[in-house]
């Protein structure tokens, strides 16, 4: 009796654990059942895009030109939500903290994605960790410009006056630690010019002060600032790549103008928080190519002056990882550091 007590035992036993874990299986599996079918159906309601930074600057006018036609894609309602401060901190940590579902995504560019992260003592997140790519959208070089209201009509007059008056020209910027800053800085150290930096909260309130000759000069993307500059309110000094823009042939480049091996362009990508499931990563980096062959998309981007990226999806990620850490070395190198 003793042996086969023990056998009915261990019997027993066995369909226990077999049970427990059938049980286990299942409570894992249903979790991953509800998500895969969640990540079928996605979308089922409006999506928001976070934009960290007032309206009218390059990063808007970039999410509301793909609005329209990435709704249409996905068919549902794209939801700009624009989130001004702390240099793109502030609306890019509420992106980076949503929950990882697909309905809240960051129109990252180089200032939130590789700039403002790489010359923070204490970035609010890990832009490598903590985001994940849907996909690249385009490249922009930026413009020197000076207000239409000063007696600066060239970058030769513009350095001049900086020369003769150091510390006392200002230039504004979309906000401390942003691409527009880093590259008034590393102007600054390369052209060997002492300048006072004005920090806005996103590029549309610069360059309305700059409109009105609040500011002396400043520093952006050619998207927020060609209409301005085609109407005559400000004037372009320099862009800052090493080729000209096809928009404006006739203004140099700042390494034409003796800024040797200068060369800065900014990049944007639509991106979600790390976590997103895959199939929903895939259905919106799909709805951001159709939008992107949109032709009225093409021809409004093409109106900016914009050149769109022509990488997938790992090659784009590898690109923002290089630009982040390239940056890191610069703001290293110029020990420039942000609060």
């Amino acid at each position: 009796m003793a042996v086969i007590t023990a056998v009915s035992t261990k019997r027993f036993n066995l369909r226990a654990l077999f049970a427990a874990l059938c049980a286990s299986a299942a409570a894992i599996a249903a979790p991953l059942a509800t998500a895969q079918t969640a990540a079928q159906d996605f979308p089922t309601r409006s999506i928001r895009i976070m934009v960290p930074f007032a309206p009218g600057g390059n990063v808007d006018i970039t999410a509301r030109t793909l609005a329209t036609a990435l709704g249409e894609a996905l068919g549902q309602q794209i939801v700009v939500d624009n989130r001004a401060g702390g240099g793109g901190f502030i609306g890019a940590t509420v992106a980076v903290k949503a929950p990882a579902d697909g309905y809240t995504l960051l129109l990252g560019s180089s200032g939130t994605i590789t700039v403002a992260p790489a010359v923070a003592k204490n970035p609010p997140y890990d832009p490598v960790r903590e985001l994940v790519v849907i996909g690249p959208i385009h490249s922009v070089p930026m413009v020197l410009t000076a207000s239409g209201k000063s007696n600066i009509n060239n970058y030769r007059e513009f350095a001049a006056l900086a020369a003769a008056k150091p510390g006392l020209v200002s230039i504004a910027s979309a906000g401390s630690g942003t691409s527009n800053h880093l590259a008034i800085e590393l102007l600054m150290r390369d052209a060997k010019l002492k300048l006072i930096h004005v920090p806005y909260k996103g590029a549309g309130p610069a360059i309305t002060d700059l409109v009105g000759g609040q500011v002396d000069s400043m520093i952006d993307q050619l998207t927020a600032s060609i209409g301005h500059i085609k109407d005559g309110r400000i004037k372009a000094l320099a862009v800052t790549t090493r080729k000209r823009s096809v928009l404006m042939p006739d203004v140099p480049t700042l390494s034409e103008l003796g800024v040797a091996g200068y060369d800065v362009a900014t990049f944007t990508g639509l991106f979600a928080p790390a976590g997103t499931p895959r199939p929903v990563l895939d259905k919106l980096a799909a709805a951001l190519k159709r939008a992107l062959a949109n032709t009225s998309v093409k021809e409004r981007f093409a109106a900016l002056g914009v050149e769109l990226i022509d990488l997938d999806v790992p090659a784009f990620d590898a690109y923002v990882k290089r630009d982040f850490e390239n940056w890191r070395n610069v703001a290293r190198d110029a020990k420039i550091s942000m609060e």
